[in-house]
């Protein structure tokens, strides 16, 4: 809706409207993200707490409590970002630009790993490699005779390929974007001129996509470094410790203070990574791929490779998807992991509380513990799906519909500033700002309450990225003759926008969902007795050394992710029928 095309009252009108949508917008957008941050940041501030600065920076404990944790955090985001650029990278130049057999079967593969949860694929890890180092049950390999090394059992080496396997899908969807679209005149002038296969990809391909490249290698860093669950199942053990689960044994151990500001300045860490990687792109302007001129693809010929790199492809992919479902199913039904694919047993499903077995703890469908997490779980996802669509929706609706001023640019740059906030930072900040009373609002800690707002902030940049994907596909003239004919905001939203987009909200809502059904780092702060997630609950499993009941867990999460998902990818499909091509 053109702004220019309203004049008189009407302008008048348009302008109020979009001013007290702006103010609503900007006042939601402050509780639930901006003020979470600032209450954190005084909270360690105050006379009684700004010791825990010097305590962490400076301190005698200061190696210990920040800068090993920072050199083993650091380690982990350069690798795994290296890592994912370089897997991704490669899987997306087979689908894009090479002829290798069943493309479509390695991209949609490749998008698989990051819907599985990382502590899944840390437990199957710990199911086949785990050795006898801290006790408890060995793995399968060594219950097959096999002597595992502790660093491939423990520690940094099992965290980084964890972590890798997890997050190259991240990398693959967006360096392949790109790569989609590269002029193919460019690589056929090339061609002509006598070019070989690597010269071609070095000089031309690689230049034109470094934009995906910085953008994937960041993301991948950002996700790698505020990563909970990997570094707390397979390095907490042997003491090997990063900011992210320095921040929660500091607050798990009551020394909240401390725990604020590791979660501050991993933040601050966080962020200035993403911003020196978009300081990278923005430096030089030379990226476009995309002209006035239409183009076939061009594929590289791989001529007799094209078979073995598509064995070295899905070897990767099955490595990283089928191999954790198959070995936590397994691990499920077997009494020990060391006997993983003999006598099984449905007691972890289906037993009831024996004292012989498994120290009494009755199997899933008799536990009362994992019912009411079962519950609790699929109604966050549930509630933080609309409450995540209806504010994503209002903050976009604004941004499109009212561009004009600064308050829609303040909207734009706060809806996503999340993603720069390590999910368990965000959890921590939700504890400083609603864990205590608020005048005469009582805590809500422990409160189904606390989980769903926290989670509709942390996720908000999701939402708001769907409900702007909606927003563009309803005509704004459709709304201006609503609004002619006197419609109200909430008449235009409810008869026009949302009807005509629902499959793709409906969409959005089920990513939403499925985001916080299989989340650790944002709930693991939040969990309460009273108040129990499955992620958190298979975590605690896993910690106390009750690994088959934490991988029965956990398969029913992987089940829930990926039916939702598969759910989400059908109907984006019907609602934008190019997808099927």
């Amino acid at each position: 809706m053109a702004d220019a095309a309203i004049s008189g009252p009407g302008r008048r009108v348009f302008f109020r409207q979009g001013t007290l949508l702006k103010a609503t917008v900007l006042l939601l957008l402050a509780l639930l993200i901006v003020l979470p941050l600032l209450r954190t940041v005084l909270f360690t501030l105050q006379p009684d707490t700004v010791k825990a600065w010097p305590d962490v920076l400076t301190g005698r404990l200061s190696t210990n409590l920040f800068y090993k944790p920072l050199g083993n955090t650091l380690t982990i985001g350069v690798v795994v970002a290296v890592g994912c650029v370089l897997l991704g990278g490669f899987l997306a130049w087979l689908v894009v630009m090479t002829n290798v057999p069943f493309r479509k079967t390695i991209g949609v593969m490749a998008t698989l790993p990051f819907m599985i949860p990382s502590f899944a694929a840390a437990l199957a890890w710990g199911s086949l490699f785990r050795n006898d180092r801290v006790g408890g049950q060995v793995g399968w390999l060594q219950g097959m005779g096999l002597d595992i090394p502790d660093w491939l059992a423990w520690g940094m080496v099992p965290t980084l390929i964890v972590l890798i396997l997890h997050y190259f899908s991240l990398a693959f969807t967006v360096i392949a974007a790109a790569l989609a679209t590269v002029n193919s005149d460019m690589v056929e002038a090339a061609q002509i001129a006598g070019a070989k296969g690597r010269r071609i990809l070095i000089g031309i391909v690689l230049p034109v996509t470094t934009p995906a490249l910085v953008a994937a290698a960041s993301l991948c860093f950002a996700g790698a470094v505020s990563n909970f669950a990997t570094p707390a199942l397979l390095g907490l053990p042997v003491r090997m410790q990063t900011l992210s689960t320095r921040l929660f044994g500091m607050i798990e151990v009551g020394q909240v203070g401390r725990g604020y500001v590791i979660g501050i300045l991993l933040v601050l860490i966080s962020g200035a990574f993403l911003w020196a990687g978009n300081r990278i792109v923005s430096g030089r302007r030379s990226y476009a791929t995309i002209t006035g001129k239409g183009g076939r693809a061009k594929r590289f010929d791989l001529r007799g490779a094209r078979w073995p790199l598509f064995a070295v492809a899905m070897t990767f992919l099955l490595v990283s998807t089928v191999v954790p479902a198959v070995v936590l199913t397994a691990s499920s039904l077997a009494p020990s992991s060391a006997s993983l694919f003999s006598n099984w047993t449905l007691h972890y499903w289906l037993g009831e509380s024996d004292p012989s077995f498994a120290q009494g703890i009755p199997g899933i469908v008799y536990n009362e513990d994992i019912v009411r997490a079962v519950t609790v779980t699929l109604c966050l996802g549930l509630a933080v799906a609309v409450t995540g669509m209806i504010v994503g929706l209002l903050a976009s609706y604004t941004t499109a519909r009212y561009r004009e001023g600064w308050a829609s640019a303040a909207i734009t740059q706060i809806s996503f500033l999340p993603l720069l906030v390590p999910g368990i930072a965000f959890g921590a900040a939700y504890i400083a700002y609603l864990g205590a009373p608020i005048g005469p609002f009582p805590a809500l800690y422990g409160t189904f309450a606390l989980l769903v707002i926290a989670a509709t902030g942390y996720l908000l940049p999701f939402s708001v990225q769907t409900g702007r994907a909606v927003i563009q596909q309803v005509s704004g003239e459709l709304e201006e003759s609503a609004r002619i004919t006197g419609a109200g905001f909430v008449r235009r939203l409810g008869a026009i926008t949302v009807p005509l987009a629902i499959r793709g909200l409906t969409a959005g809502g089920i990513l939403i969902f499925v985001k916080i059904v299989r989340d650790l780092s944002l709930v693991v702060l939040l969990f309460t007795p009273t108040m129990p997630v499955l992620s958190v609950l298979a975590y605690r499993y896993a910690s106390e050394g009750f690994g088959q009941f934490a991988n029965a867990i956990t398969v029913v999460i992987l089940f829930v992710s990926v039916a939702a998902t598969l759910l989400a990818n059908r109907l984006q499909r019907k609602s934008q029928p190019w997808l099927q091509n």
